[in-house]
């Protein structure tokens, strides 16, 4: 092992000065050979060997100069700073070891963070999804309430998902981040409860609707049967209170200009026609004013109109329009007989004939009678 001689030399207290070329140090067999014309002071050697040595006399120290204690002094001070230099530098890549250390741990942290916040924000998004697609059923009848929830929920993802997007998210992102995730399952989970609801709710109405719908459809089942059979009397009643006439009395009269009435069969001597008949008893039809449709068909077989007297039409029970003569209203009674007369005074002549009076009420011909009248003789 090669020393530096100078430095040897310190630690015995000697100045040596070596050579860098033929002049060696070594060990153990012999400490020092030098060649003679550098060595410029005397010096003590010892060699060392391996046996036993016999006790030497004390040796007088040689006293060191000043100069060489000042070299040593600053040799041991550069050594030391030397070394503390090493000592810095090796603590000081711990300490930055420690801190990238740190670094990384927070950054792994931090996204582990992140993939468990983005995991549990897919989560609670999948589950609104689910949500919404049972809910679909149910857009119709979205209330106020159902409309603003969804719209919060829609507002936190949004803000979440802008959270998680940011590449240095800061540890209070983060943290608004899960409180929000938070929040928005507590959202879900009240949406979903409140839908449920609603959906319950549906169900029951559903069911009650369906029960009206059945009690209903009922209802108009016995209303329409009932209808039926109240058409049904009403149509028998109203048949049943059709009044009907008889003993029909048809006669020709002649007016005097004394004003003497006399009957006459004779066509070119008739003024009018008196007719009566009368009207059965009915315990159906009400009492009140019944309005009688004469029809007076003349020999030709013409129906007699004249609108100046009050003719005009009606129409029969079998839908077809009829022209009347003339319109008689009564007063009936029920349940009592009584006799209808009037007169019909045409504003012609009548013509020799058979005319035929009909009496139509509610619709129906109530009865009828024929009048003759005869053509005149010479002197009639």
């Amino acid at each position: 092992m090669a020393i530096n001689a100078n430095i040897f030399g310190i630690v015995l207290g000697t100045n040596i000065q070596v050579p860098q070329n033929n002049d060696r140090f070594a060990y153990p067999n012999q400490i020092f050979r030098y060649k003679p014309n550098f060595i410029k002071r005397n010096l003590t050697i010892m060699a060392f060997e391996n046996f036993p040595t016999t006790e030497q006399p004390a040796s007088t120290p040689t006293p060191t100069p000043s100069k060489n204690n000042m070299r040593n002094i600053l040799t041991g001070a550069l050594i030391i700073a030397l070394l503390g230099t090493w000592g810095y530098i090796i603590w000081d890549k711990n300490q930055q070891k420690k801190i990238d250390d740190k670094k990384d741990l927070l950054v792994s942290t931090t996204m582990s963070q992140k993939d468990q916040l983005q995991l549990s924000l897919d989560e609670a998004t999948a589950r609104f999804d689910m949500i919404k697609t049972a809910m679909a059923d149910m857009e119709h009848s979205k209330d106020s309430v159902i409309t603003k929830r969804d719209r919060d929920i829609a507002n936190k993802k949004s803000r979440i998902q802008q959270l998680l997007a940011k590449v240095n998210a800061t540890a209070e992102e983060l943290a608004e981040a899960k409180t929000l995730i938070a929040s928005l399952n507590t959202d879900i989970t009240s949406f979903r409860v409140q839908i449920e609801t609603l959906q319950n709710e549906k169900l029951v109405l559903t069911q009650e609707k369906e029960t009206v719908t059945r009690q209903r459809d009922a209802a108009q089942k016995d209303y329409d049967s009932a209808t039926t059979v109240i058409k049904d009397r009403d149509q028998t009643v109203d048949i049943g209170s059709t009044l009907n006439a008889s003993n029909f009395s048809i006669v020709g009269i002649n007016e005097k200009k004394s004003g003497k009435e006399k009957a006459t069969t004779t066509a070119k001597r008739v003024d009018k026609l008196r007719i009566s008949f009368d009207l059965a008893e009915n315990r159906i039809a009400n009492s009140g004013t019944k309005s009688l449709f004469v029809c007076i068909t003349a020999p030709n077989g013409t129906p007699i109109a004249v609108e100046a007297l009050g003719s005009g039409s009606f129409t029969t029970r079998d839908g077809q329009e009829k022209v009347y003569t003339q319109k008689v209203d009564i007063n009936y009674t029920q349940g009592q007989r009584q006799t209808v007369s009037f007169d019909w005074k045409q504003n012609s002549n009548f013509e020799t004939g058979d005319y035929k009076i009909e009496v139509y009420q509610n619709g129906f011909k109530i009865g009828e009678g024929i009048r003759s009248l005869k053509k005149g003789g010479l002197f009639s």
